[in-house]
């Protein structure tokens, strides 16, 4: 389970998140909707423990993965090598079953930049499931995609999530994308920002 309880972040003497409490329980997908620069990725980077300078708690699993916009790879080492450095106790065989899943498993030996992006997106895929996240973070990744990629990443993605069953965070800008997804969608909107529960237009 994912607990938060932030009561405000500052950037300066601008405070940019207000009063802020959820909870997302294992198997359960809650999406956040807002538009951009109202705090959504700020919002995340506290969750996942990037962001420590804040007034609040989070309670997250030891367990957790983070998919981000961009795939964030390690440029300088093989497919394979951007699974085992992430997971070196899981194993070759573990890492490779992983790249199966996602359609990569003959690129094992290509590096991140032979890859299409869509490739690239489904190795980040492999790298955030490949050690069963028990909290899993998901930062508008199916974004820049064309239609027909992201719907694959998009079908790709939820079958992981059924498999695994993570409490998942998952910010986007895309209502649609939000109701197939998410059990709970949740919006954030103000100055400073706060959460409350999505209603349909």
């Amino acid at each position: 389970m994912i607990t938060v309880g932030i009561r405000s972040k500052f950037f300066g003497a601008t405070q940019v998140l207000g009063d802020i409490s959820f909870t997302v329980a294992g198997g359960e997908t809650v999406a956040v909707l807002g538009p951009s620069g109202v705090g959504k990725s700020t919002l995340l980077r506290i969750v996942a423990g990037i962001d420590t300078d804040f007034d609040g708690r989070v309670d997250r699993p030891e367990n957790m993965a983070i998919v981000f916009q961009e795939p964030t790879l390690l440029r300088w080492r093989s497919v394979l090598d951007n699974l085992m450095v992430v997971h070196p106790d899981l194993g070759r065989d573990r890492a490779m079953a992983a790249l199966e899943r996602v359609g990569l498993a003959s690129k094992g030996a290509d590096y991140p930049g032979q890859l299409s992006l869509g490739q690239q997106r489904r190795l980040a895929l492999a790298r955030a499931f490949m050690g069963r996240p028990e909290g899993l973070i998901m930062d508008e990744a199916f974004v820049s995609l064309d239609p027909a990629l992201a719907k694959t990443m998009f079908d790709l993605t939820r079958s992981l999530i059924a498999e695994t069953q993570p409490a998942t965070l998952l910010v986007t800008h895309d209502i649609a994308e939000a109701e197939a997804l998410a059990t709970r969608i949740l919006s954030l909107s103000g100055s400073p920002a706060t959460l409350s529960e999505h209603t349909s237009a």
